[in-house]
């Protein structure tokens, strides 16, 4: 068990972070923000999409995927809200809806089913993320690229490489997002507590899929107790999450309605620190020294540059620094893969 001074150390980090994240400390005024989606026709970018086009902090909106998206830009454009939107058919328009974007998110690719596991996309999602950030790399290489395709801990190294091929890699500006593990871990933590959902901030780090999720529930703010057994029951939930929404929709999709939440959600906290404001916190999947894992999630600090400041991982209990040694072999095989496969095909 930790001692008395390690839990008073753990809960100090875990309210600073908490409260830098909610801190507001003013900004210079909104900026003209232009957001790339792509994929945006499909499951998680249809609600994606409506999700940024409600956003204050979006000027324009664009769509883009091999096809249909035509109609979800019309029918989107139909909202009041400022965000103008823009739909793109087809590779040949592809570079039309990225020019100017000062963020880029992609969801594109195929789902999870049943029995697959987020390794089974890689050959499928794998090609989709390398030609996708091609297009960015040549056309708007300073955005902000949110990758939300799976499986996030090798599509990350896919397009690091691709981007380095093409002299346009900036580590503070490629993020993986995890941030449906941090979602799901607040709701969770919320219900067995009886918490406001709201107030409660638990970090995630290592990956996003199964056993490379780790939900440093030690650092929750509000502080909470779990007996050994219902802890790690909660962990399993968390690292299984996934799963347990691909089985409930039996073969109908994945998660697409809470994905789409968690990334518009971390997209809108990197365009609340692009426009200025200090002290926003999230946490992705991005290029790390923190462990020897090259690409690793932590709490990040966000800059209008993208990563100001890596927050590492703080003091973990001994059960999370166990969850910590079981993942980095999975981890590791998930981000050699990544780097093997631009390696061998571009």
């Amino acid at each position: 068990l930790p001692s008395a001074s390690s839990t008073a150390a753990m809960a100090s980090r875990a309210l600073n972070l908490f409260t830098i994240c909610r801190r507001q400390f003013g900004t210079t005024g909104s900026l003209a923000s232009k957001v790339a989606v792509l994929g945006a026709s499909g499951g998680i970018g249809q609600p994606l999409s409506l999700l940024l086009k409600q956003s204050p902090l979006v000027s324009q909106l664009s769509l883009y995927d091999i096809q249909g998206v035509k109609g979800v830009a019309a029918d989107l454009s139909h909202i009041s809200t400022k965000a103008e939107v823009s739909g793109f058919d087809g590779p040949a328009s592809l570079s039309d809806c990225l020019k100017g974007s000062r963020v880029v998110v992609i969801p594109a690719g195929v789902p999870r089913k049943p029995g697959m596991t987020r390794d089974d996309l890689f050959n499928t999602n794998a090609g989709i993320v390398a030609d996708l950030i091609t297009a960015v790399a040549k056309t708007c290489p300073k955005a902000m690229i949110c990758i939300v395709t799976n499986p996030v801990n090798s599509t990350v190294p896919i397009a690091a490489e691709i981007l380095k091929k093409h002299n346009a890699y900036d580590p503070r500006r490629l993020f993986g997002v995890t941030t449906l593990d941090i979602v799901r871990s607040n709701a969770f933590v919320a219900e067995a507590k009886g918490l406001d959902v709201s107030k409660v901030s638990v970090p995630v780090i290592g990956g996003h899929s199964g056993v490379t999720i780790i939900p440093v529930i030690s650092q929750a703010v509000p502080s909470v107790s779990f007996k050994a057994q219902d802890r790690e029951t909660l962990t399993t939930r968390i690292q299984n999450a996934g799963t347990e929404v691909v089985n409930a929709k039996a073969g109908a999709g994945s998660a697409t309605l809470s994905m789409a939440f968690a990334a518009e959600k971390f997209v809108d906290s990197v365009l609340q620190a692009i426009d200025g404001k200090r002290g926003v916190i999230e946490c992705a999947f991005v290029e790390s020294t923190v462990t020897e894992a090259p690409y690793f999630s932590t709490p990040l600090l966000l800059g209008r540059d993208g990563v100001e400041e890596n927050l590492g991982l703080g003091n973990l209990i001994e059960f999370e620094a166990k969850l910590l040694q079981a993942a980095m072999p999975e981890l590791q095989q998930n981000i050699a893969k990544g780097v093997k496969f631009v390696k061998e095909r571009y």
